[in-house]
Formats: C-alpha cells, sequence, structure tokens
C-alpha cells in the first residue's frame, strides 16, 4: 500500500475520492460495459481448465463431449471417419461454444462484483494513526500507520483526520463522514456510549475529536470482509444450489446411461432389420448435450452471483450467499415499530378545541407558539395550521415575540406577544399553569387528553393568558405517523404468505392501535431482549424461517438466533457480529426490500431450470428422428419440424442448444421480475410462461436454424 498522511491527501479523480466511492459502488453498471466483456471473454477461456470445469457436472460432460468430438474429428482428418469431417467439425466447435457461453456467463457475473470490489478497494488507506498509550486523549501519543494497529490499540482520531480502523468510541463525540462506505453525504454523529459508537476505518472526521478501541486485527476489518463478500470468485453454493445440482446431475446420469444403451441398440437394431446405419458416436454425444439441463447448468452459478450483487447494489452486505437464499426463504418478518412501519418523529395530527373555542384559533395560536420550536414535533405543527386553515407563517421582526424555549422543568413552551402570551406543553404542566393564574382546567379538555392517549398518540395542550385571563385553548395529537405505502407492501408480503410481527416498547394498547392501521399480523408489545429471542425461537419451532433488524448491542441474541439477521451499519458491533447482513444505509424498512432480492433470486433459479427442462422436449423430437429414422423408418413421424436432413437436424439442435445460454444471460444476471406472489401462484405462472415457452421456443427457432444452414449448404 501506498502511505498517504491522512491530512494531506494527494489528488484524486472524484470518481476515485472516497466521498465518491459508495455511489461509484451502487452505480448500475451495463452488462455490455466494454470493461466487463473484455475480461469475461479471457476468463471463459481460462475457465477451460479441467479442475474448473468439475465444479460444474452437468457442464463437465459437455466438456468432454467437446473433447470427445474433437478427437472424433482429428480421427476423420486421418481417414478413420464414422461421419463426415465437416459434420463432426461442426459439432465440436458449437459444443465448444456451449462451454464457453457457460463459462462466459459466469464470468459475467463475477466480474460485475469484482468491479463492486474493486471500488471497495479504493476506500482502503494506509493512514496515519495517533495511537494512544492509555485511553485518554491527552496520553502521550505515537504516531503509526493503520496497517500496524491490532485488536486493542486506542487511537486518537481529531478533526480531518481519516479514521485508521473499524471500533468503537470510547471517549468523545464527532461528525463523522462515512460516505465511503454508505454513499450519502450526511454526516452522522459517533459517541462514547449506546448504540451509534461503532465507526469504520476508512471513513473521515468532520468536527471534534474521538478516541477509538481498535476491535478488528489487519486484514479483518468492515472493508476486508465487503470486498471478500462480494467477490463471486469467493462464494460458497447454497443449500438450495447444492439440491439442485445434486437433481441435475441425477438427471444427467440418467440420460447418460440411457444414452450409452443406445449404441449397441443400434448396432443391435441394423443388424437385425438389415437396413439403416448405425448411429454414430458424434450423434450420440449431441444428443445426451441436447437433453441433459445445460441451459441451467450454465447458468446456475451466474444466478447465485447475480444475487449476491443485485444485494450489493441495495447497499446490503451480505456475508454469504446462504443468507440472500435464506432471505428468500423467509416467512416471518420481525420489523421494528419506530424508522421501519412509523416515521419514528411524532406528528401533529389533528387540534381539539375547548369549549368557546373555535378550532382555527387554536390551530393560529398552536402556530405561533410553534414558529421558533426547530424539532420535528413543532415544525408539524406549524405545518398542520398551514394545511388546515392556510395559516401562513408570520414575520418574526413584526411580531415582537419573546419565544420560550422548552425545558424539562416547566415542560412547556411557547411565545409571549404584546397583551398576549401563549403556553403548550404537557397536559399536567399546562393545568397547573392554569390553575395557578385563576384559570380553569374545563373537563372536556381533559377527556380530550385521555382519549388522544388511548389512541397511543401524545396530548400536547395549548393555554392562553389575555387581558389577565387564562384559559385553555384545546389539545393537539401528535402521532406517530404510519409511513405511507406501507400497509399495501405488507398486504404483498402477506400474499406470499409472510407474517409481520411489529416489535416496539410501547404498551400493548399503544401498539394493538398503530398494529391495526399499519396492517401488521402480530406485534409485541413492551419488548425486551429476552421476549425477542422467545419470539423468534417460538416461531423457528414451527418450522418458519425469521429475519429480522437490530443496531444495538441488546439486539445481538435476537440477531444471532435469527436466520436473516441484517445489522444497521450504525449500530454497535456487537450487532454487526452478530448478523449475517450489513444494511451500509441503515434503513430499517430495507429488509423487506432484502426479502423481495433473496425471493428474486429463487424465483429466476426456479424460472430457469423449469425453462430448461422444458426445452429438450424439442430437441428429442429434432435429433431422435434423424438418428434412428434410416433403421425405422417409423420415427419419421416424430419428425414435425420437417427437418431438411439428419445432419442438419442434429447440427440444428446442438446451436440452438448453445444460443439459448447467451441469450439469457441477460435474464439470468438481471433477475426475472419480482411478483408478490404465493407458492401456488408461482408453480402455475412458472410452467405457463417458462414450461410452456421452453416446451414451445424451440420448434420454430430450431427450424428457423435448419433453414438457414440449408440455405449456406451445410447440410
Amino acid at each position: 500500500m501506498i502511505f498517504e498522511d491522512s491530512m494531506n491527501q494527494p489528488n484524486q479523480t472524484p470518481m476515485h475520492r472516497p466521498e465518491n466511492l459508495g455511489q461509484a459502488r451502487t452505480a448500475a453498471r451495463s452488462m455490455f460495459d466494454p470493461t466487463l466483456l473484455k475480461p469475461a471473454i479471457v476468463d471463459s477461456f481460462r475457465k477451460l481448465a479441467p479442475r474448473t470445469q468439475l465444479r460444474n457436472p452437468v457442464m463437465f460432460c459437455v466438456y468432454v463431449g467437446s473433447i470427445l468430438t474433437t478427437v472424433l474429428w482429428i480421427a476423420a482428418l486421418a481417414g478413420q471417419a464414422e461421419a463426415p469431417a465437416g459434420f463432426i467439425l461442426a459439432i465440436a466447435l458449437w459444443l465448444w461454444f456451449t462451454v464457453l457461453f457457460a463459462n462466459f456467463a459466469e464470468a459475467l457475473a463475477e466480474g460485475r462484483s469484482k468491479a463492486q470490489a474493486a471500488s471497495l478497494r479504493q476506500a482502503k488507506h494506509n493512514v496515519m494513526a495517533k495511537k494512544l498509550n492509555e485511553p485518554h486523549p491527552k496520553s502521550p501519543i505515537r504516531i503509526t500507520t493503520s496497517t500496524d494497529l491490532v485488536k486493542g490499540d486506542v487511537v486518537l482520531v481529531e478533526t480531518g483526520d481519516v479514521i485508521p480502523a473499524d471500533g468503537e468510541v470510547i471517549e468523545g463525540v464527532a461528525s463523522v463522514d462515512e460516505s465511503a462506505i454508505t454513499g450519502e453525504s450526511a454526516p452522522v454523529i459517533r459517541e462514547s456510549g449506546g448504540d451509534f459508537s461503532s465507526v469504520t476505518g476508512g471513513t473521515r472526521v468532520l468536527s471534534d475529536w474521538i478516541v477509538v478501541r481498535v476491535s478488528v486485527n489487519p486484514g479483518e476489518a468492515f472493508l476486508d470482509r465487503m470486498i471478500a463478500m462480494v467477490e463471486g470468485a469467493k462464494r460458497q453454493k447454497t443449500p438450495n444450489e447444492i439440491a439442485l445440482t445434486i437433481l441435475l446431475v441425477a438427471l444427467t446420469l440418467v440420460l447418460l446411461f440411457a444414452t450409452a444403451t443406445l449404441l449397441p441398440f443400434s448396432m443391435f437394431s441394423v443388424e437385425a432389420a438389415k437396413q439403416g446405419h448405425v448411429v454414430t458416436i458424434t450423434a450420440l454425444v449431441a444428443l445426451l448435450v441436447c437433453l441433459i439441463p445445460t441451459t441451467i447448468g450454465g447458468l446456475l452459478s451466474a444466478i447465485g452471483v447475480a444475487g449476491m450483487s443485485r444485494m450489493m447494489q441495495a447497499n446490503v452486505i451480505a456475508t454469504s450467499g446462504r443468507a440472500v437464499e435464506a432471505a428468500g426463504d423467509v416467512d416471518v418478518l420481525l420489523l421494528d415499530k419506530t424508522g421501519t412501519i412509523t416515521l419514528g418523529n411524532r406528528q401533529a395530527s389533528a387540534f381539539t378545541a375547548a369549549p368557546g373555542v373555535q378550532e382555527r384559533d387554536l390551530a393560529d395560536a398552536a402556530q405561533l407558539a410553534s414558529l421558533a420550536d426547530e424539532t420535528p414535533e413543532g415544525r408539524s405543527i406549524v405545518v398542520l395550521a398551514k394545511q388546515r386553515f392556510n395559516i401562513r407563517e408570520r414575520d418574526m421582526a413584526s411580531l415582537h415575540a419573546t419565544f420560550l424555549a422548552f425545558s424539562a422543568q416547566t415542560r412547556m413552551s411557547g411565545v409571549d406577544l404584546p397583551g398576549r402570551e401563549i403556553r403548550k406543553g404537557s397536559a399536567d404542566a399546562l393545568k397547573r399553569y392554569i390553575e395557578e393564574r385563576g384559570g380553569r382546567f374545563p373537563q372536556e379538555v381533559q377527556t380530550a387528553v385521555d382519549d388522544v392517549a388511548r389512541r397511543g398518540s401524545t396530548p400536547l395542550v395549548v393555554a392562553e393568558t389575555s387581558h389577565g385571563t387564562t384559559r385553555a385553548l384545546g389539545v393537539i395529537e401528535l402521532k406517530d405517523i404510519v409511513k405511507g405505502g406501507i400497509k399495501e407492501r405488507f398486504a404483498e408480503l402477506r400474499k406470499m404468505g409472510i407474517k409481520t410481527v411489529m416489535v416496539t416498547g410501547d404498551n400493548r394498547l399503544t401498539a394493538a392501535a398503530i398494529a391495526a392501521e399499519a396492517g401488521v399480523d402480530d406485534f409485541l408489545a413492551e419488548a425486551t431482549p429476552e421476549a425477542k429471542l422467545a419470539t423468534i425461537r417460538s416461531h423457528q419451532s414451527e418450522g418458519r424461517l425469521v429475519a429480522m433488524t437490530g443496531d444495538g448491542t441488546n439486539d445481538a441474541p435476537a440477531l444471532a438466533q435469527a436466520d436473516v439477521a441484517v445489522a444497521m451499519n450504525t449500530g454497535t458491533q456487537a450487532a454487526k457480529e452478530a448478523g449475517n447482513m450489513v444494511d451500509l444505509d441503515s434503513n430499517p424498512t430495507k429488509l423487506i426490500e432484502i426479502v423481495e432480492i433473496g425471493k428474486q433470486m429463487l424465483m429466476t433459479r426456479g424460472s430457469l431450470t423449469t425453462f430448461s427442462i422444458a426445452n429438450d422436449v424439442a430437441k428429442y423430437f429434432a435429433i431422435i428422428p434423424a438418428a434412428f429414422a434410416t433403421t425405422y423408418p417409423q420415427l419419421r413421424v416424430l419428425d414435425v419440424m420437417h427437418l431438411a436432413s439428419p445432419s442438419s437436424a442434429i447440427l440444428s439442435a446442438v446451436i440452438f442448444n448453445a444460443l439459448i445460454i447467451v441469450f439469457l444471460i441477460p435474464l439470468a444476471l438481471k433477475g426475472v421480475k419480482y411478483r408478490a406472489l404465493g407458492a401456488a401462484s408461482l408453480l402455475r405462472r412458472n410452467l405457463l410462461i417458462y414450461g410452456l415457452g421452453g416446451l414451445l421456443l424451440p420448434f420454430p427457432f430450431i427450424k428457423l436454424i435448419d433453414m438457414v444452414i440449408t440455405a449456406l449448404g451445410w447440410s
């Protein structure tokens, strides 16, 4: 690594600056990008090594068939021909193309992941580190480099410094630029204690200082793990992928043995019938390659690599393909209420006026008291008054107003105007305020306060003092607003057979009200770490796969237990180590998107498997009559495509078998379109589109290839 002083970084092009790496990483790359195509073509030939081919048993059969037909062609040139040398060469070349196209699909998928990993490597810097002898900012400093830091070391990071390694803030508070990791330009606050103490190496402190205890050894940092995770070459096969591979291998073995018996059967038949020709080994190899599931065999690895790549484009790091696949199989989602189901900030939703007070007057007074309130609640009161009654914000200078900030002692805020005082705050504080000034707190206002609290919202009371009289104007309801469209997304999940469970620390009454409004299937109120863990284990004991999100140390036990555990990047180190995914955007709602990406990968694999097996039928109708009709003329009835000659029929089927892999590469990398459907509906859709399509599509295209071959005189 080149040593770079963190206070004096060398000139970098905009795309190579750390703050742009997040965007560079997540930017969608075209699969026809020359920077991806050229290396993929080279890798296609490199993957012809026998050891590499052996990893894919289905394509290994094609590989062996390619070698065998090449040997037969050489033998034909030497005068030992079982078939015309030109025909054998054409079959051999297209079989090699079949292997190369499968290699190309995998190499292209891996190339996209490697491009993402390369952009991540640019975020790594061997930066200066201010190592402390003791965990205190005034401790003696020893200047070293980030590569020399080990787990347990303590470093001081000041304004402008790059954080040298992953760790936990143990002292201080600072504003940190994490755009190199998340792609978000807005800085975040990192401080000691709580759930926002974790920092990542490669990010930069913008202001103040922090003391960080390093939590990883060299080579184990978050960026190192990210790079290893997104490199497709290091991807392990998932359980479902292994199971499908075993099925495909079993099917291939059955067809291999069946094809092998056709040679002695043909020899016997020709001898017995005293007519026709013994089927050639070249024709048998072509038959085997066309009948085994080469399409899905060639694309299976690419589908898995592309699934992890799509997860990375969503700014989610999965520790393995297993985690992505498990996301597709999830049937229970545990979702935090705050930030996931609700906006997290309470918003003004209604004004309830006291007897004798117009609602507009209450809204006007509430807005006046909130003009200097920069909290989300205060701004929402101003907006609600504007929306309901078109009350515009005032000219602050012309009001001659004195604003009183909220304090924990008075539990109220407000504004003093010439001849008028307005206060807003908790019901208890305002009741005491009114009664101390000789006013009366109406029972109707108390009832409104109780009703708001019963609905799980927060009541604020507004009071006015004018001409020596203090009175209550009414109640503002602050509500934790359910996110728009979330109910519809939960309905989609329900169609897919996924149960949603809202997790909240609220009491049961509040939780029930929000759960009903959001449309979740169940809720866990007054949630504790033990309650979350027990809930997950309960669902898992019923044979369900559970997904959840978390960011705090108290979430770590539940994250470790969940099948899909998404830790927030802003969370603690314990949470990130317990999870099997990390959301770089720290967006709890991302869990729903993660499940959709996982399901899309499974849908893509299922769709292409259905298509691959179905389109073998057409190739059967092309090759079987061509190979055996001279011995058994009755088989000509199977030649429904009326192909020109036996040699063109076999060659057309082999060419189609190779080209279909090329045409399906974009679908394998992009994935089939995600649809919120149940398993039965998806099966019907797969059979109708990919099953029937795979059955019918080869017939016209094999016929078209046959016509082209005949027109060129190659038949």
